[in-house]
């Protein structure tokens, strides 16, 4: 029995398997600590098993439930000392409200913005991979772009692995991945832009990295929290104009009322989004991009870093990367365009 903030911790059997380099205890401590719960209650698990983050939390909020596997208890927010006795002996306890995990209940992860059923699993030796695995991709936003969705997820989870493997913690991928973004803006700015581009690569797929691997080995802060978000905040308009600036070095310099507006579209487009964003968010109570399936199909292309970052690649590809930048700008006013339609129906 173990005690952290004001939840009791009753940890049953041992499991010495390790899931993202630390033993299965070690992670059942970790998450109730990211708890930060201001009332009392007594936890079960069973270490013979490794759930999704999600279920501690939902447990957790919902005294009296106990979800199992197969009928075996997993999980539990105990009511009474006498439901200890009856776990102890993997038995439900009379009157417990249970969530039969193969009967696939589904609950809500506001934080990634999805509706799911998170997983549940016999924690051995033969299946870590797959619990990694598992608990990876439901670390991953319902609603994102593109590239992050679709491009670089196998690499990312490869480099999540090793990075837990090592024993890094996601400021360090933060802090390489800064590296990648500062000199991204360098080598555009010098014309550099096929390298520029692979600077920019490694800080996007890293972006994903740290995020992953702090959700997978419980080791979110909230200083890190400022660090990873705000540097995603802050990168790209130095991007884009280090880019423009760049055209000059490489003799396709757009003329200077061009380069004006083409700034102000791109700046003050992605400025104006987030604000959108903000506004909605505050006056609707969720995110603009998961209020319709449409607005989570736009997520994935609308003008935002890595959606950009494929109009430039192709436009290198015909080696134009004057015209990838007022492609940037058209779509910028397209998606803010789209944006305030959005927030102009929610409003209606």
């Amino acid at each position: 029995m173990q005690t952290q903030n004001s939840v009791t911790l009753l940890l049953h059997g041992e499991n010495d398997t390790l899931i993202w380099g630390m033993t299965n205890a070690e992670r059942i401590r970790r998450l109730v600590e990211k708890l930060q719960s201001k009332t009392t209650g007594n936890l079960w698990v069973n270490l013979a098993y490794v759930f999704d983050p999600q279920w501690i939390r939902y447990v957790h909020d919902n005294p009296g439930t106990i979800v199992t596997m197969d009928g075996v208890p997993v999980l539990a927010h105990l009511r009474a000392e006498d439901d200890a006795e009856a776990l102890a002996a993997l038995r439900i306890p009379t009157g417990a409200r249970v969530l039969e995990y193969q009967d696939k209940p589904r609950i809500h992860n506001p934080a990634l913005r999805k509706l799911e059923t998170p997983f549940v699993r016999d924690l051995t030796p033969a299946t870590v991979k797959y619990i990694e695995r598992q608990s990876y991709f439901g670390a991953y936003k319902g609603v994102t772009d593109i590239l992050t969705k679709y491009l670089w997820p196998e690499l990312a989870l490869v480099l999540t692995r090793f990075a837990a493997r090592i024993g890094m913690t996601p400021n360090m991928v933060t802090s390489i991945g800064a590296i990648g973004c500062i000199g991204a803006i360098f080598l555009f700015y010098y014309g550099y832009f096929w390298t520029g581009m692979a600077a920019g690569f490694v800080f996007m797929v890293l972006d994903t990295v740290d995020g992953k691997l702090a959700r997978c080995t419980i080791t979110s802060s909230f200083w890190g929290n400022i660090f990873d978000h705000g540097l995603d905040l802050v990168h790209p308009p130095f991007w884009w104009v280090a880019w423009a600036f760049g055209l000059g070095t490489a003799g396709l310099a757009l003329p200077d009322e061009q380069f004006r507006l083409v700034m102000i579209v791109i700046l003050g487009g992605y400025v104006l989004q987030r604000i959108i964003e903000g506004i909605f968010m505050r006056a609707f109570g969720q995110h603009i991009h998961v209020w319709r399936p449409m607005d989570s199909w736009f997520r994935l292309i609308t003008a935002r870093r890595n959606p950009n970052m494929v109009l430039l690649f192709v436009s290198m590809m015909f080696g134009r990367p004057d015209i990838g930048l007022i492609a940037v700008a058209w779509w910028t006013l397209i998606s803010l365009a789209v944006h305030m339609i959005q927030i102009m129906q929610a409003a209606i």
